[in-house]
């Protein structure tokens, strides 16, 4: 079954570029595009597509809101912002409000393809460098973040000792071989830890997690 994707940008130019790029692709399909985030709204929900090529800034209604409003929805469809700048605001507003991760918009139909393909399949796309590069800036963001629906304590208690210091290490940027080097622990058995976190706390993957630790005081 092909990958379903929706591309949302308010250029023209670039919406017929990305179809382009993933037409080339036989397990990815485009099946609809919009040229705002209203527009992306409406056509996820009459469409139904896996991935949301998200643009930000856009008229009417932009990327990071209609990012908030699909995540409040639910886990379909993944979102992946597109932009031009890796460090622009708009990003980590972006990521606090559900992205998967982002794309660069000069990125080649390799990355683009690889990227449709990573979250489809319930993955996210910030290697733990950029995370560490983004991390510093998510303290005057967390407004943004969706809300937590258990209490703090509950979800705290729920993780183990190990998990609450890998949690930690998250938080502060490392990267699984770092954490597996410093707790003496094969990458395998970190993976492990990493997913049963993810469980725990309810967040869609490692930044999402990271973000939840800045929050609550951890890292």
């Amino acid at each position: 079954m092909k990958i379903r994707v929706l591309v949302v940008d308010d250029q023209a130019l670039i919406r017929t570029g990305i179809v382009t790029l993933l037409g080339r692709k036989p397990d990815i399909e485009v099946v609809g595009q919009a040229a705002n985030g209203l527009e992306a709204i409406a056509q996820v929900a009459a469409l139904d597509p896996d991935v949301v090529l998200m643009d930000l800034m856009m008229p009417l209604l932009d990327g990071v809101e209609a990012t908030r409003r699909l995540a409040a929805q639910g886990p379909r469809p993944a979102v992946i912002i597109l932009t031009t700048f890796r460090d622009d605001a708009h990003v980590l507003q972006g990521l606090a409000a559900g992205a998967r991760g982002y794309l660069l918009k000069d990125m080649d139909h390799k990355t683009l393809a690889d990227a449709v393909r990573t979250v489809a399949a319930g993955g996210a796309l910030l290697n733990p460098e950029i995370t560490a590069q983004l991390l510093p800036h998510l303290g005057r963001i967390v407004s943004a973040a969706p809300p937590v629906s258990t209490p703090d304590p509950v979800r705290l208690a729920l993780l183990t000792e190990r998990e609450r210091t890998i949690l930690t290490m998250l938080a502060r940027g490392s990267s699984n071989q770092e954490i597996s080097t410093i707790l003496a622990l094969s990458v395998g058995t970190v993976k492990n830890h990493i997913s049963s976190i993810l469980s725990k706390l309810d967040v869609r993957d490692r930044t999402q997690a990271a973000l939840w630790a800045r929050q609550h005081g951890l890292g």
